[in-house]
């Protein structure tokens, strides 16, 4: 795969961005490495877009260096590789013949006709055309498509041409190419808006110049070009006007978050109007409301309370408690891992649809929550939202309701559907952005769940976090070590992780919780967003994990029956992979065989086929004699991992001792304890294990290893 080799070149790109270089060089792969090494990284990682044209390399040259085209034609396929559309009525006006005599000369076979429009059949021609073409020669091209498209009336194409034909500044060009910039931006089409923005900002002057950077820095923020963004947002600051450092303070805000991973720590009453204009003041509230949201994202719960505490000031002042506080209060407590917020939501794509749909599956009703997300991405005109106002079609609020879906059906277990729409967003959308990330978390969990280790995607996803970024990558190694049969290594590095802060995402993803236990059998508590059965599944693998042989008995036959409530094929498999763990170790075989056979089905049903082929391992290894997931120079590793999370460091030396058939006396020399000592540890350690001798302990130890 060709991610896979871009990566190995380290020349990484994200899926969306390959995606795009495959489209517009007819999915070459030499001539997409040949590009992919002239781009920057903040290119091939999305934070800025991509040179339009783009590069002329050694591979395009030797497709068309024989290729020769007469005066004619060369202007028609250079109109064609300038148009911001393939219309074919005005490239047939521009050439004079008709579709049929275009297509029966030599030219032809490079353009293909279609439905009334027009594409070059190899779309690097465009490129080679472009860059064998003179300034002068594609000049007059777009002055001839602007005199075209002003008497067919379309504007924004007769002003693009218009302002490109342009070889001097014009800066009558420039209002209205802005005008259509921002109303392109709004419909969901930031990338030409951006074309259009940039083209304005070269010929405009004073404050159309800087209409044209706030406009700019609009469209690169819903593409999600963060790096341009900040470019073009920094040339207001800090001379521009108030009013349009205002408007562009919470763009700004977001681009810096998405590139640098933080948001900028910064007083909001420096940022406040020095106008009692309501305008003013509702475009500092609502970038306020955007920087109490990306903090939450990235748990800076500090930050977040500061921003809503001027959310609130700002509301109050413009009027707008209901429609834009109490929903941006809502969601900035609900993804910073809060459950009680109340039943308040907003309009539009976010404050409505994604804090319900996030409500709804809190609720227990993921199937809702997916419905809400649907209804949202039929394709109908989404309800305004005023929280990103003008945003509600962009690709990165496409890409935070794609990311909650993916989350949403992993919740309900769905684990092999929701990698493949992961996949197919990642494809068009920058998923890497939403939520601190939280995309390229799942992209690789669900890597692991269905591969058993990270894939071209993942890997290419987490290339193009920025560096400020965090994902638990202890966590993603103990779940590869774990599926691998490496017990003893999964819980040592779970444990690393637990010892080093649990640091996690309060979106609750697939983990290995149950190996991050105290001596106490306590785990570590962290505020979390999950439906009530994610957690009721996590409660019951705990609760197995920590059941010594005097309760084991009445806690199997109530988690089992507690397993059966659980609707999500994923999450009760879990819980029955642990049961059949359980009866392994205490020898009751056929029920462990029934437990892991139920599990292997349900990982088969839900898509987890890494974790039906570890279970299958299991299956059949279940009445052999001896031997262990994996071979290691400690025999007895796997149970000391395991055992590490119910006996303390002490306990856990003295009780392997004793498993090896060290005398107590032995054990003190060998610790430097007193015998007493030794002794008391090991009545500890009978305790906390339910055993009553060294002979029990022995067993215990035996069957731990062997079916872990």
């Amino acid at each position: 795969m060709l991610l896979d080799e871009l990566l190995e070149l380290d020349l990484g790109c994200v899926p969306h961005v390959l995606a795009r270089l495959a489209a517009e060089l007819d999915a070459d792969s030499p001539t997409i490495r040949e590009v992919a090494e002239r781009l920057s990284a903040d290119q091939r990682h999305g934070r800025l877009p991509l040179p339009s044209p783009l590069p002329l390399v050694p591979s395009i040259v030797r497709r068309f260096d024989a290729t020769q085209f007469d005066d004619r034609d060369r202007e028609l396929l250079t109109a064609l590789s300038v148009c911001l559309d393939g219309g074919l009525d005005a490239l047939l006006e521009f050439d004079g013949r008709s579709a049929a005599a275009i297509a029966a000369a030599p030219v032809g076979e490079h353009i293909r006709v279609h439905a009334g429009h027009s594409r070059f059949a190899d779309p690097r021609l465009s490129i080679w055309i472009r860059a064998t073409t003179g300034t002068a020669a594609i000049a007059g091209v777009h002055e001839r498509l602007s005199a075209i498209f002003r008497r067919r009336g379309d504007r924004v194409s007769e002003g693009w041409h218009r302002a490109r034909a342009s070889l001097e500044a014009a800066p009558e060009t420039a209002v209205e190419l802005t005008v259509i910039a921002r109303q392109l931006s709004e419909a969901g089409h930031p990338e030409r808006a951006l074309l259009l923005a940039r083209e304005a900002a070269e010929h405009a002057v004073g404050g159309a110049r800087e209409e044209a950077h706030l406009v700019a820095g609009a469209s690169a923020v819903g593409a999600g070009f963060a790096a341009e963004a900040v470019a073009w947002f920094g040339g207001l600051y800090p001379h521009g006007a108030e009013r349009r450092r205002l408007q562009a303070l919470g763009g700004l805000f977001v681009a810096q978050a998405f590139e640098q991973g933080s948001v900028p720590e910064v007083d909001p009453r420096v940022l406040r109007p020095c106008t009692d204009d309501s305008d003013d003041w509702c475009h500092w509230t609502r970038a306020a409301a955007l920087a109490a949201v990306l903090c939450a994202e990235r748990g800076d719960r500090r930050g977040m309370r500061v921003w809503l505490d001027a959310v609130r000031e700002g509301a109050t002042r413009i009027g707008a408690e209901h429609e834009l506080r109490d929903p941006v209060v809502a969601l900035s407590w609900l993804i910073a891992g809060e459950r009680d917020i109340g039943a308040t939501v907003g309009s539009g794509p976010v404050t409505g649809g994604m804090l319900r749909a996030l409500q709804a599956a809190m609720g227990g009703d993921v199937d809702l929550g997916l419905r809400v997300l649907a209804s949202g991405g039929s394709g109908m005109p989404a309800d305004a939202d005023p929280f990103v106002p003008g945003f509600e079609h962009s690709p990165v609020v496409q890409a935070y309701r794609a990311v909650v879906e993916v989350l949403l059906l992993v919740w309900r277990g769905d684990i092999g559907l929701a990698r493949d729409r992961l996949i197919q967003a990642a494809l068009v959308l920058p998923v890497s952005l939403p939520l601190a990330g939280l995309g390229v978390v799942l992209a690789r969990r669900l890597d692991l769940a269905v591969l058993g280790e990270l894939g071209p995607y993942a890997r290419s996803l987490t290339e193009g976090l920025p560096a400020g970024a965090r994902i638990d990558r202890l966590v993603d190694r103990g779940i590869q070590s774990f599926l691998a049969g490496s017990f003893d290594d999964a819980a040592a590095t779970i444990r690393l992780w637990a010892d080093l802060g649990s640091a996690r995402t309060t979106m609750t993803v697939p983990a290995l919780d149950e190996l991050a236990l105290d001596p106490d059998g306590r785990s570590t508590p962290a505020p979390s967003i999950e439906p009530p059965e994610i957690a009721l599944a996590q409660s019951l693998r705990v609760r197995l994990a920590t059941a010594g042989d005097g309760r084991w008995r009445s806690e199997c036959v109530e988690v089992r029956e507690e397993a059966r409530t659980l609707r999500s094929p994923f999450a009760r498999a879990r819980v029955e992979t642990m049961l059949g763990t359980q009866y392994a170790i205490r020898d009751d075989h056929p029920s462990a065989r029934i437990h892991l056979e139920h599990a292997e089905r349900l990982f088969e049903l839900c898509g987890a086929t890494a974790w039906a082929r570890t279970i299958r391992g299991r299956l059949d290894r279940l009445d052999a004699k001896e031997g262990s997931i994996v071979p290691t120079v400690d025999p007895l590793a796997a149970c000391r991992a395991a055992w590490s999370l119910q006996l303390t460091a002490r306990e856990l030396e003295v009780a392997m001792y004793a498993v090896g058939g060290a005398a107590n006396r032995d054990i003190a020399e060998m610790l430097n304890f007193s015998v007493r000592t030794v002794e008391v540890h090991l009545g500890r350690v009978f305790a906390k294990l339910d055993v009553r001798s060294r002979v029990e302990l022995t067993v215990l130890a035996h069957r731990t290893d062997h079916h872990l």
